[in-house]
C-alpha cells in the first residue's frame, strides 16, 4: 500500500508522535508511508489532485527519531497524484493551528473530502469530521455519557448553571484542545468569573461543564479503532493521565503523565453507547478521555499516546491498526462501490 499521513506541517513533527509510529509500522509491513502538510496539495485545473509529500526511503530504521529526520529532509520532497496512493490519514489537529493560520482549520477536511470523492480511502471520515470541528459534536452522543452542560455566550445564565451545579465547574471554549483555555470555577476563581467568561466569550461559544471529581485523579485515554476498544495480545491502547501539579488539565501536552489502568466493565459499556455513532460516522480511530463514569470528550482527529500505552504495557499497537487499513483496501478492491464512511469503519 502507499499511505500517506496528513499532517499540520512536516517540520513540526516530533518523533515520538503516534502519526510516527503508525508510519513506522507500515514501513516495518512493506508499505509506503508519505508525510503530507496541510499546505501542500493542489487541486489542478483538470480536476486532478496532487501533493508534495516526504518519506524516508531506507529499507529499515533502528530508530523513530532516524525516520523522521529522513522524512523531514528537504531533497526527498516528491510531487505526488492523490490518485497513487490507497489511503490517506487525517491526523492533522485543527485546533493547533486555529489561531496563527485560522485558514488550516478547515483545509484538511476539504481536501479529504476532494480525495474521498476521488476513489482514495481516507481516514477518519472527513465528512463527519467537518461536523466535529468544535465540541457541539460531542453533543451528539448520549446524554448517559455525558456530564451536564451548558454551551452559551450569556452570562447569566451560564452563572445561573454553574449556581445550579453548587459553584463548581469547568469553563472552555467551544473550539481547541488540548486543555487550551481550560478553567475550574471554585469559590477560589468565583470572583473572577465574570472576567473569565469575557475572556473565553471573545473568541466564541462558552462551554461550561459539571465538575468531577474523579477529575482530581485524572481521566483515561482509551483507544477505539473500528467502534471497539484497541487490543493486541490481551492489552487495551489505555492508559490513566494524571497531572504532578495543581492544573487541573491532564493532556500530556499540558504536563499529564501516563500511568497503567484497569480497563473496567464501565469503561466497556461506554465503549459500546458510543458505538454506533462512531461506525455511522466512519470513525476509523478515535481516543475517548474518561473520567469515572463519564466521557469528557472524543477526539476525532489526531488522537495520541501510542508510544505510552505501548511503554506501559510492552505492546506495539500501530501494527494492528495498519492491519485494518490493508483489509479496508482489499475490501475496496473488490467492492469499489462502497462509500468511504462505511467503509472507514466496516
Amino acid at each position: 500500500m502507499k499511505i500517506g499521513f496528513v499532517v499540520n506541517d512536516i517540520e513540526t513533527e516530533k518523533a515520538e508522535y503516534t502519526t510516527n509510529r503508525l508510519a513506522m509500522a507500515a514501513k516495518e509491513m512493506g508499505h509506503e508511508a508519505w508525510y503530507m502538510g496541510i499546505g501542500d496539495f493542489a487541486y489542478q485545473p483538470d480536476g486532478s489532485l496532487s501533493t508534495k509529500a516526504r518519506a524516508g526511503h531506507a529499507k529499515s530504521y533502528r530508530s523513530l527519531e532516524r525516520h523522521l529526520a529522513d522524512v523531514k529532509r528537504p531533497d526527498v520532497e516528491q510531487l505526488i497524484g492523490i490518485d497513487e496512493f490507497d489511503v490517506v490519514m487525517l491526523r492533522n489537529d485543527p485546533a493547533d493551528d486555529a489561531e496563527s493560520d485560522p485558514w488550516r482549520n478547515n483545509a484538511g477536511v476539504a481536501f479529504g473530502q476532494l480525495i474521498a470523492s476521488s476513489g482514495v480511502l481516507v481516514v477518519n471520515d472527513p465528512t463527519s469530521l467537518a461536523n466535529a470541528l468544535s465540541k457541539a459534536y460531542f453533543q451528539h452522543f448520549p446524554e448517559v455519557v455525558r456530564p451536564r452542560t451548558l454551551i452559551s455566550r450569556d452570562e447569566e445564565m451560564i452563572e445561573e448553571f454553574i449556581k445550579d451545579l453548587g459553584g463548581k465547574a469547568v469553563l472552555k471554549p467551544l473550539q481547541g484542545s488540548g486543555g487550551a483555555g481550560v478553567f475550574l470555577i471554585d469559590r477560589k476563581e468565583a470572583p473572577n468569573l465574570k472576567q473569565i467568561i469575557e475572556a473565553i466569550s471573545r473568541d466564541g461559544y462558552v462551554v461550561a461543564q459539571e465538575y468531577l471529581p474523579e477529575a482530581a485523579k485524572g481521566d483515561v485515554r482509551l483507544f477505539v479503532m473500528n467502534g471497539r476498544p484497541l487490543e493486541v495480545d490481551g492489552s487495551y491502547a489505555a492508559f490513566r493521565r494524571t497531572n504532578t501539579t495543581k492544573d487541573i488539565r491532564s493532556n500530556m501536552s499540558a504536563g499529564g503523565k501516563a500511568a497503567k489502568v484497569t480497563v473496567t466493565d464501565e469503561m466497556l459499556e461506554m465503549v459500546e453507547i458510543v458505538r454506533p455513532k462512531l461506525v455511522s460516522d466512519g470513525m476509523f480511530l478515535v481516543g475517548l478521555d474518561i473520567v469515572g463514569d463519564k466521557l469528557m470528550e472524543i477526539n476525532v482527529f489526531s488522537p495520541g499516546g501510542l508510544g505510552s500505552a505501548q511503554s506501559l504495557y510492552e505492546t506495539n499497537f500501530a501494527p494492528a491498526i495498519i492491519g485494518e487499513l490493508e483489509r479496508k483496501v482489499n475490501i475496496r478492491r473488490h467492492y469499489p462501490e462502497i462509500d468511504n464512511g462505511s467503509l472507514a469503519t466496516s
